[in-house]
């Protein structure tokens, strides 16, 4: 068995970045815009550009990624660079951007794991109704067929969608998302759900039985949800409403390619709660159940857990956008209350730190769906207010947040969960979506006037631990 403290070999330490929250140059070089174009011009508050300018940094930050022994790194392809309206034409710029990307990660020894929508819908499609159209799932397929073909020889690592359940839920439900202001929706939510599922199921096939090397999957941001009362019926009601929501229901569509009696059953009174059905044709199932046999691996993004209570009253909903600790507020008409737990740390932006329930999620995988192949940590971290002092980013309470991750990562590895790899959000601080700057979680400081990065304390203790392969 392996020791507590002691990685497997082969273990990836990586990092974790975005096409839009690091890139800039969001509407340079041939570029289409996506929905966040519009959206962020109108809030007024904050732009994507520059950004980290990755555009033009990533030879500095690859070789920033060498320096520190970060050899993984997970980067997006932005879908509207290589085509401007979704479809149709393409960009050859945006083509060859992400060539020189990938040349330069094997020219410092760092394993590119590319995901292909990372939030980013090509405004053309998302003007058309984004992904509860169907069309944009032919769509997506297309493009993700020409990105293995594009790029078959620099990838061996592919993913198709990054966090389906926070596109869904932070467009419908949470209303944070482009257009903004829609909350409440169940029905949109688990259609979103349903429909990104499928569209990964075709990128799926087409990636195995076009017969491209390497491997591919889907990353989904997962939550244990647990009852506050672990005796109240109606509290234990309330966690399984939000577990169906956001984990068992896209955990049946990777895995079985179809949804066990009870997500279905679930799944449809909330979606009737919004006044809809949900539409799931027996030719979505016959092409997801082909393709859950063909999930190479699952990457999971993890950041905290949920109690949950139950709650009759009307929904009521307020994000924590500044780092306002203590305002955060999630009632979800007929589904539940999120609740804070006594005895178990927030950030600033209340997110509770519970490595715990990471590990219960890993065990949960492995038991409930053993055709599992591999799971990756594809993004985990801490959003904080880092201050630069003197040159230096002092960020131990980071370093206490992901060694504690770690811990339970390796507690999960011998109950015999195979992880393979561990991707901390972020490489470098960027743009956060409804954050702007001011929630920096990177292993590197940027200064967003120069784009000047400064090591912080916590890149340090990860390139020991990388270099020593085992926790200190």
């Amino acid at each position: 068995m392996t020791p507590t403290n002691t990685f497997p070999a082969g273990f990836v330490f990586g990092a974790a970045t975005a096409a839009y929250q690091c890139e800039g140059e969001t509407h340079g070089h041939g570029k289409g815009e996506v929905s966040w174009d519009p959206f962020l011009a109108k809030k007024g508050r904050f732009s994507a550009d520059p950004a980290s300018d990755f555009y033009h940094s990533y030879e500095h930050d690859l070789a920033l990624c060498e320096r520190f022994g970060i050899n993984g790194i997970r980067i997006s392809i932005a879908w509207s660079r290589i085509f401007p309206q979704g479809v149709g034409a393409r960009n050859p710029e945006g083509i060859a951007f992400y060539h020189d990307v990938f040349r330069a990660c094997r020219a410092h020894g760092v394993e590119p794991y590319v995901t292909l929508h990372h939030f980013d819908t090509p405004l053309a499609l998302f003007d058309k109704g984004g992904f509860l159209d169907r069309a944009t799932i032919d769509a997506f397929e297309d493009y993700a067929r020409f990105c293995f073909a594009e790029y078959g020889d620099e990838v061996s690592n592919w993913f198709t969608f990054n966090e389906i359940w926070a596109v869904a839920s932070n467009t419908f439900i949470e209303g944070t998302f482009p257009p903004g202001g829609i909350t409440g929706a169940l029905d949109k939510a688990l259609q979103c759900n349903h429909n990104m599922m499928l569209a990964h199921a075709r990128a799926v096939l087409a990636f195995h039985e076009g017969g491209h090397r390497g491997k591919i999957g889907v990353v989904h941001t997962f939550e244990s949800k647990y009852p506050y009362d672990e005796n109240d019926p109606a509290d234990i009601q309330a966690a399984k409403n939000e577990d169906v929501l956001q984990n068992q229901f896209l955990l049946d569509a990777t895995f079985r390619g179809d949804y066990a009696p009870d997500t279905l059953e679930c799944a449809e009174r909330l979606a009737a709660l919004s006044g809809g059905a949900l539409d799931i044709r027996e030719e979505d199932l016959l092409c997801m159940r082909r393709a859950a046999q063909h999930n190479d691996y699952l990457g999971i993004n993890y950041y905290q857990s949920r109690f949950l209570r139950s709650y009759d009253g009307p929904t009521v909903l307020h994000h924590n956008a500044t780092g306002d600790k203590g305002t955060e507020r999630f009632a979800l008409a007929g589904v539940g209350e999120r609740v804070n737990k006594e005895g178990i740390p927030r950030t600033d932006w209340d997110w509770l730190i519970y490595p715990e329930g990471m590990y219960d999620l890993l065990v949960r995988i492995r038991l409930q769906y053993p055709n599992y192949q591999e799971i990756l940590i594809t993004e985990n971290g801490m959003g904080a207010k880092d201050a630069l002092v003197e040159d230096t980013v002092d960020d131990s309470y980071r370093i206490d947040y992901v060694r504690a991750h770690l811990e339970w990562l390796l507690k999960a590895v011998d109950a015999g969960v195979n992880v393979t790899g561990y991707f901390l959000w972020s490489l470098m601080d960027m743009f956060s979506w409804t954050n702007g700057y001011g929630k920096r979680y990177g292993f590197f400081y940027v200064d967003f006037e120069t784009q000047r990065r400064i090591p912080k304390a916590s890149a340090y203790w990860y390139a020991q631990v990388v270099r020593l392969g085992r926790l200190t």
